[in-house]
């Protein structure tokens, strides 16, 4: 297996789990519960798109952030791990991160609209996790072979979160609500294991620096 491929598989586990469209199906379904099967396909549409240039921005822009804060890319890995690691335990416990959608957002959001851009487009489908992810392996690295990579993950998975959407009826009907549930619990425990080897990679290049700083 290539670094290539390696690095498409960690990208699109990665981003497909923060992302996590089947846990958010039963999410999606209460929100449009109201629209007809066309306007519900819209709103999809118009979500994951939203979402979708999100993402791309930050594809772009990660370094130019990193630059402006003065931000180090193993200090954003740490800080990434943290949060992939909260959503991992917020997914093995079955819960909605805050960090998504609030009460307020949500009463505020009442024309069909702007369901479809907020929260929906963000932050449900482009939290911070997957924003964050995103960026972490953006600045990653410099060669436009594993941009074109990330773009394609990115796309690939706003399709298939498009394609769960427009079957989140079906897969409640047949997996009922505990499939779902166990589904989710999985991905958690998957992000959690990325969560910490984002971490672990964080912290070594600062462990190595102190080593040879303590050497001369």
């Amino acid at each position: 297996m290539n670094e290539l491929t390696s690095f498409f598989i960690l990208a699109f586990s990665s981003l497909f789990t923060l992302v996590n469209p089947i846990g958010l199906s039963p999410v999606f379904l209460s929100m449009v519960e109201h629209c007809n099967d066309n306007e519900r396909r819209k709103i999809a549409l118009k979500g994951v798109f939203t979402a979708l240039v999100v993402l791309i921005i930050f594809i772009f822009l990660g370094r130019l952030v990193f630059s402006f804060f003065g931000i180090t890319v193993s200090g954003f890995k740490i800080a990434g791990g943290i949060l992939f690691f909260r959503t991992g335990i917020q997914m093995l416990e079955s819960r909605v991160p805050r960090t998504r959608s609030t009460p307020k957002e949500e009463t505020e959001t009442e024309t069909k609209e702007n369901i479809a851009y907020t929260p929906i487009g963000i932050p449900l489908i482009a939290g911070p996790g997957a924003i964050s992810s995103e960026t972490i392996f953006s600045s990653d690295t410099d060669h436009w072979e594993y941009k074109l990579v990330l773009l394609g993950v990115i796309g690939l998975v706003m399709g298939l979160t498009y394609i769960i959407f427009r079957m989140a009826d079906h897969l409640t009907q047949r997996f009922g609500t505990i499939g779902l549930r166990i589904t989710q619990r999985i991905m958690g425990l998957i992000l959690m294991v990325i969560a910490v080897q984002f971490v672990i990679d964080g912290i070594e290049p600062i462990i190595l620096e102190w080593i040879q700083s303590l050497r001369k």
